[in-house]
């Protein structure tokens, strides 16, 4: 699958801690493993194998099939793609779209409405104004293929005297949740009559437009299709799995030995890169989102990924990473998302006023500082066997 190849998200890094690689590694011979490419990335699964269960040629067939109408309902990076054609069409119209799309459309929908505006799925001409989205992606790889192109810079965590990457005097330091448009101002405003949730309508079965917007759900793409896996293999009577899809993940059950899948939420220490806090799951989903990995440089100016769609500009408060714990992998792959739009005290306040389960790291100037909401630590206390050695 060709789509969302940009999505930051095939570079988080949440760890399941057999191994600390995107997999279960060394599994109890009852355990099935299944991987495959998707989203410009790849799925990683494994699930324990009961009396009864469907073959694993049969379960990644479904797997396999779930992608597929994901792919041909969604992507930005196919010309063919129902949200390709959605996004092609005039201001003031509708169209019959699938269900995915429709499922997608109301979860963006009560996100933005829940953040007063803070996310926003129709940021295409933002991001290729930025150079992050689909059509910059591919004018960087028509560069870089004439050996003319400048990519993107995909940044260390950490350097090696384990301080943030990049701190600069800009993105890394700023102390504010918002940030001002800094360049192109006019261009940037011309932007807004293309954008904005409140252009975007579902009726019944149809995705509707009051203005020339064009849609994009790369955020909770990824955590959405994870749980319409999760729903397969309950149809299929699997009850014990974990699922990893560009990052994002859902424990499902428990593992062979009947401990809950313990993942790793990778931070930067003094010395390393390392599982920063180790987690439990069962039954739940989780979701890290920064700005550290995927940026570019102009002008001696880092800048982020990550839009903030009230200003159309790169964030550039000092929070760097936010984890999200929840019961739904697309949940927390959109409120990650959003709790890195909103900032360090916003996305904070944001995620105490909902009782998230979150973690958010943000950079100080000796370093990164991690600071947990109540219902985190209420849910995963910090346990021996839950911190790193030397802790």
């Amino acid at each position: 699958m060709n789509a969302f190849v940009h999505r930051w998200h095939l570079l988080r890094r949440l760890l399941p801690l057999l191994g600390l690689a995107p997999m279960v590694a060394a599994c109890q011979p009852d355990t099935v493993k299944l991987t495959g490419p998707t989203m410009g990335s790849s799925y990683h699964i494994s699930y324990v194998r009961n009396e009864g269960t469907p073959s694993p040629e049969a379960v990644q067939a479904s797997i396999r099939q779930l992608l597929d109408e994901l792919d041909r309902s969604v992507s930005t990076y196919r010309d063919d793609s129902s949200l390709a054609s959605f996004n092609a069409a005039p201001a003031g119209t509708c169209q019959t779209m699938p269900p995915m799309a429709i499922d997608l459309a109301r979860a963006a929908r009560k996100l933005a409405a829940d953040s007063d505006g803070a996310y926003d799925v129709t940021l295409l001409p933002v991001l290729d104004y930025w150079k992050f989205g689909p059509k910059a992606a591919r004018e960087r790889a028509a560069a870089a293929r004439s050996g003319n192109g400048d990519g993107l810079t995909v940044a260390q965590l950490v350097d090696a005297g384990g301080k943030p990457a990049s701190p600069g005097n800009d993105a890394a330091t700023s102390g504010t949740d918002t940030n001002p448009a800094t360049t192109g101002d006019d261009a940037l405003q011309a932007l807004r009559a293309r954008t904005g949730m409140q252009h975007l309508r579902i009726d019944g079965d149809r995705l509707c437009k009051d203005a020339p917007i064009t849609v994009e759900f790369n955020s909770i793409a990824a955590g959405y299709i994870i749980d319409r896996m999760a729903a397969r293999f309950a149809a299929q009577g699997i009850r014990n799995y974990l699922i990893e899809v560009t990052g994002e993940m859902r424990a499902g059950g428990q593992k062979p030995d009947g401990q809950p899948w313990r993942i790793g939420v990778e931070a930067p220490l003094d010395d390393a890169r390392v599982a920063q806090r180790i987690v439990s799951l069962r039954d739940m989903a989780i979701s890290t989102s920064g700005d550290y990995r995927i940026y570019r440089e102009e002008n001696g100016r880092r800048l982020s990924h990550l839009i903030d769609p009230r200003t159309l500009s790169p964030i550039t408060h000092k929070l760097a990473a936010a984890t999200v714990i929840t019961d739904s992998a697309m949940q927390a792959d959109g409120l990650s998302t959003l709790l890195m739009v909103l900032g360090p005290e916003q996305g904070y306040n944001y995620a105490v006023r909902h009782q998230l389960a979150a973690l958010l790291v943000s950079r100080t100037p000796s370093g990164f500082a991690t600071r947990t909401t109540p219902a985190f630590e209420q849910r995963f206390p910090v346990s021996s066997n839950q911190r790193l050695d030397g802790e």
